[in-house]
């Protein structure tokens, strides 16, 4: 009897360890990887005042480490390839790529790198990051809501995040001033992205 007992106070306590042990891993950032087939951003720039020029940006590629349970996301980083600019129009894109603008020869990739985040509510907070534009780095802050995180219910079947989030810039603080002088082009940009991102299963 008291082997028994034995047996089943050490199972009981195993099973205990193995729990804790599964939480904890549970709850260790895990790294999330853009899906670059469920990620879409927008661009808007106003022109001589009467209407904004939207675009996009067809090239993006990226990572971060978020930790769900403690709501804490601790890196990220995010390029863009500046000579996938697309508004629609093709002789206005490649303006948009030559040194007036982007400068895509110079400058093939707009950097975005996560460097704080800070909780306002169950699924919204704000993203501090560096963002790199024409060789010069500048902060800038993102609002960014949680929509779900769940496990596809299709395809991949991943554990997976949606998201979205925006923010507003003025692309003078990068030096990229063409058309501000006189009112051809705005300064101010606003910025809209909605991602996917898939969880690393860390199999091999």
């Amino acid at each position: 009897m008291k082997h028994s007992i034995s047996a089943a106070v050490i199972a009981t306590a195993s099973a205990a360890s193995l729990a804790l042990a599964s939480s904890s891993a549970l709850a260790e950032p895990a790294t999330y990887v853009l899906d670059d087939e469920h990620f879409s951003m927008a661009f808007e720039i106003m022109h001589i005042g009467y209407a904004p020029v939207m675009g996009m940006f067809r090239d993006v590629e990226g990572q971060f480490e978020y930790d769900e349970e403690e709501k804490k996301l601790t890196s990220g980083k995010v390029t863009f390839k500046s000579k996938s600019v697309f508004t629609n129009h093709d002789k206005r894109d490649n303006h948009l790529r030559n040194q007036d603008f982007l400068n895509s020869g110079q400058f093939p990739d707009i950097v975005f790198e996560v460097t704080g985040f800070e909780t306002t509510g169950d699924n919204t907070g704000i993203v501090t990051g560096d963002l790199t534009l024409l060789g010069q780095t500048r902060p800038v802050d993102l609002d960014v809501t949680l929509n779900k995180a769940a496990e596809y219910p299709i395809g991949h079947k991943e554990y997976t995040l949606g998201l979205t989030a925006e923010t507003t810039i003025n692309r003078s603080d990068w030096g990229m001033t063409y058309g501000i002088e006189n009112d051809l082009v705005g300064d101010e940009v606003r910025l809209r992205f909605g991602l996917e991102a898939i969880r690393e299963s860390g199999w091999f």
